[in-house]
């Protein structure tokens, strides 16, 4: 959990710091990071292949085929990188036609341009932060992750703002903070790998392994299904940015807040499913596929049980959540009104996170394309246009769409899971 909610601190940090510089940086930053989060929660999701991989063989005892695992890994990864930084490059291409209000443009390019370099870096990251959380070694990555926050937190305060002597570079600042602590919590990793003890037998078995045509398939996969899930799931968000445009500079700002707030408690739930994927790959890997229900079971009580604690201090501080952020008051007040809706799917939420992590362990994947494309392109997309725009509800009801989708998608999860963890047992 500290590990997946660190991830997300950068995009919180970024937000809290650049809204305290100015309304329209928080805008600009709210639009960008709702659309690249589509590409990088996708490549996070392609990563989350591994995981399940690495996970069932280390509970069938074959630990000398795992570095070979995470050598291809790291190839396919790299080359998804790459993509991404393709794809973001085609957004950057194509920003004079998405609708934006024309003073955010000179805020948006370098800003984006910035992100972008730091896609292949995280993308190789998180390849060796799968493969470590597979073998069920997850402090290490939490730990590196906690650092480059540091980093990040310090060089916006650095660049922002201009401290130390160095020039103030507002939300330009902020985007090569996140590529500056990106770049530097992908080396630490790798020396940690490469040049300690702790993965000693794993990168003896790294030399000796090969890119093979088998491994990568298997990647593929079981990665593009979880990459085109989370990638759906995060469109009905990041499309919804582009509604929100529409709505003018400060509605995007208050759906930069609580898309920011909503990601961290997503990742809080996250992290928790992400533990449930590790130990339902490893139960699935010695055959007792009645601890894979059990495991699911207990992840979703807790998520639950985080959902309850988290959304009772929001609700009850919904009017003040938005100055953490910002001070001007029309903000402040559309993040108190659409906290209502938030809190509404955080349940629903935690039900999808758990019950996707579930089919990511027993390695079950193909079906999530099908529920995310109903759940979130099909339900959530087109209701969060009719309920922001023909009922005139604005952004609330751009918000509004989201405890459908949500739900949907958790309840589809788990039937696919039950169905899929009774069809293993029998096997």
């Amino acid at each position: 959990m500290m590990g997946q909610m660190s991830t997300i601190v950068m995009g919180l940090a970024d937000t809290f710091m650049v809204g305290h510089y100015g309304t329209k940086e928080l805008a600009a930053a709210g639009f960008v990071n709702n659309i690249l989060a589509l590409l990088v929660v996708g490549g996070m999701g392609f990563s989350y292949g591994l995981t399940p991989i690495v996970g069932s063989l280390l509970g069938q005892g074959r630990v000398h085929a795992i570095a070979g695992k995470l050598k291809n890994g790291l190839f396919a990864c790299s080359g998804v990188g790459l993509l991404m930084m393709l794809l973001a490059g085609l957004l950057f291409a194509i920003l004079p036609w998405l609708g934006l209000p024309r003073e955010l443009m000179p805020l948006v390019r370098p800003y984006l341009l910035t992100l972008l370099l730091s896609m292949l870096p995280l993308m190789v990251f998180n390849a060796y932060k799968q493969f470590s959380d597979g073998i069920q070694d997850t402090a290490m990555p939490m730990w590196i992750i906690l650092v480059a926050n540091i980093l990040n937190i310090f060089g916006n305060w650095l660049l922002i703002f201009g401290h130390c002597g160095l020039p103030e570079m507002g939300l330009f600042g902020a985007g090569l903070a996140t590529l500056l602590s990106r770049l530097m919590q992908l080396i630490l990793m790798a020396c940690v790998f490469h040049l300690t003890k702790r993965y000693d037998l794993y990168r003896r078995d790294l030399h000796k392994s090969r890119i093979s045509k088998a491994s990568q398939i298997e990647l593929h996969r079981l990665g593009w299904p979880v990459a085109l899930q989370l990638g759906m799931e995060t469109a009905s968000f990041s499309f919804s940015a582009i509604y929100v445009g529409w709505l003018g500079a400060t509605a995007l700002a208050a759906h930069q807040i609580m898309i920011t707030i909503s990601q961290l408690f997503f990742m809080l739930y996250y992290g928790l499913s992400a533990a449930v994927a590790v130990q339902v790959s490893y139960y699935r890997g010695s055959g007792e596929m009645e601890e894979t229900r059990e495991v699911a079971a207990a992840g979703l009580r807790l998520c639950w049980l985080i959902a309850l604690i988290e959304g009772i201090p929001l609700l009850l501080l919904r009017n003040k959540v938005g100055l953490l952020f910002t001070n001007t008051t029309e903000v402040v007040a559309l993040v108190a009104m659409i906290a209502v809706p938030f809190l509404l799917f955080q349940f629903g939420d935690a039900m999808q996170s758990t019950y996707a992590n579930a089919l990511r362990g027993i390695a079950r994947v193909k079906a999530m394309i099908w529920i995310a494309f109903v759940a979130y392109i099909v339900i959530s997309l087109p209701l969060g246009y009719i309920f922001g725009f023909i009922c005139s509800w604005g952004l609330v009801g751009v918000w509004m769409a989201f405890p459908f989708g949500l739900t949907t998608a958790g309840l589809l999860y788990y039937r696919e899971f039950r169905n899929g963890s009774k069809t293993h047992s029998t096997h």
